[in-house]
């Protein structure tokens, strides 16, 4: 390793992901002051004074919300994620809330807590409340998934194992997942499409622009008569006033979610978790891993691998001098950043350059050592956010 990184900690991260940061090359803890890269969780960073030292931001957790991902952008900082670590968790939770709404079993469990044991007609009065809680099954209803990432597509996995018919809409749905997806899962169009043939439907989605409320009044207006919307995404993909619009015209019979709210709280109709989505060991485990593995390879290698804002860039190292270049994603930066080391007599080895919105990524293997004054003069050029010297040791 050429040199030693901090990683500042601004949350309980398992100690199993800490630990693939090894001690002869990183100092890890709470209180760093000039950070190269840092490890968040739920931590608010929008408020944070994020030191310049910050090479790289690295979210045990799939959603951003909290990071100022747009300012980190800007100066050449990949904020990465950990897609996928926790599906396994959010799969089970989605299964949870369909039977705590199909079997009415939160109103069961206040029935019975209200009985007194002491009372000798407890039992009697067990067989005749009961029948006020009777549900039904899940096999053979539809569940309608919005959003077929690695989440959705164990959710609709599981599904069908449970006998249930499952309808599947994503607009942007990637190769991986398309392969992911079971076979027996049906296409739907739109999400209209979706809300108008389910009797359940989970939601799967990032919070953007473009789902920011996408389940609207107009949205749930398509929905089936007792329909079951269940919420493990982010809270602002749902307008709450138009679901509990729909809740109070018996339009959906109930809305189940991992946002408690001020309001939807204690609703009647309302079944709201305190952000449980990923809250297992297992998965808190695995997000920590997979982002302590990113943030690794990143500022040993340079390779970027699911940062939010940076392109994947993946390079074996062909030799022991690297330069990784983050620039604006404008014409001609390529040329610019080729022609400054072919001045500097530099050969290149192997290159890679990819984009993803605004930002573009660069990785060059070159045959010698990079002189800092071709390091400082990429540096210079207009439109380059960040550039790095990744020598390994001889």
């Amino acid at each position: 390793m050429a040199k030693s990184f901090n990683v500042l900690v601004l949350n309980a991260i398992s100690q199993n992901g800490l630990k693939r940061l090894p001690a002869e090359g990183y100092t890890v803890g709470k209180e760093i002051a000039q950070p190269d890269a840092v490890m968040v969780r739920s931590a608010d960073m929008h408020s944070m004074d994020i030191p310049k030292s910050v090479l790289a931001i690295g979210r045990a957790g799939s959603g951003t919300n909290n990071i100022p991902v747009k300012a980190m952008s800007a100066r050449g900082v990949p904020v990465f994620n950990a897609p996928g670590a926790n599906a396994n968790a959010v799969k089970e939770l989605v299964v949870a809330g369909m039977l705590l709404s199909a079997r009415n079993i939160g109103d069961a469990m206040k029935f019975v807590t209200a009985l007194d044991p002491a009372d000798p007609t407890m039992e009697k009065k067990v067989e005749d409340g009961k029948k006020k809680y009777a549900g039904y099954e899940l096999a053979g209803h539809t569940l309608g998934v919005i959003g077929l990432g690695k989440i959705g597509c164990l959710v609709a996995d599981v599904a069908i194992k449970l006998g249930m018919n499952v309808l599947g809409y994503d607009p942007e749905i990637t190769v991986d997942a398309a392969w992911s997806l079971p076979s027996q899962v049906k296409k739907a169009h739109s999400a209209a499409e979706v809300l108008k043939n389910s009797n359940f439907i989970s939601m799967h989605v990032p919070l953007v622009d473009a789902t920011r409320k996408m389940i609207n009044a107009e949205m749930l207006a398509h929905a089936r008569h007792g329909t079951v919307l269940m919420n493990f995404s982010r809270e602002g993909v749902v307008d709450e006033a138009a679901v509990l619009a729909a809740l109070e015209a018996k339009k959906i019979a109930a809305y189940v979610c991992d946002f408690p709210s001020a309001q939807v709280n204690n609703h009647p109709h309302v079944i709201a978790l305190p952000h449980l989505g990923a809250s297992t060991r297992e998965a808190e485990e695995n997000c920590a891993v997979m982002v302590a593995d990113q943030l690794r390879e990143y500022l040993e290698h340079g390779n970027v691998q699911n940062a939010v804002n940076f392109p994947n860039v993946v390079m074996p190292r062909e030799s022991n001098f690297r330069i990784a270049v983050a620039n604006s994603n404008v014409p001609n930066m390529l040329g610019q950043i080729s022609t400054a080391m072919a001045k500097a007599g530099l050969n290149i080895g192997n290159m890679m350059n990819k984009s993803k919105g605004d930002v573009a990524y660069t990785l060059v293997d070159v045959d010698s050592k990079v002189p800092k004054k071709v390091i400082d003069s990429i540096a210079a050029i207009e439109g380059v956010l960040a550039v790095r010297y990744l020598p390994l040791e001889s």
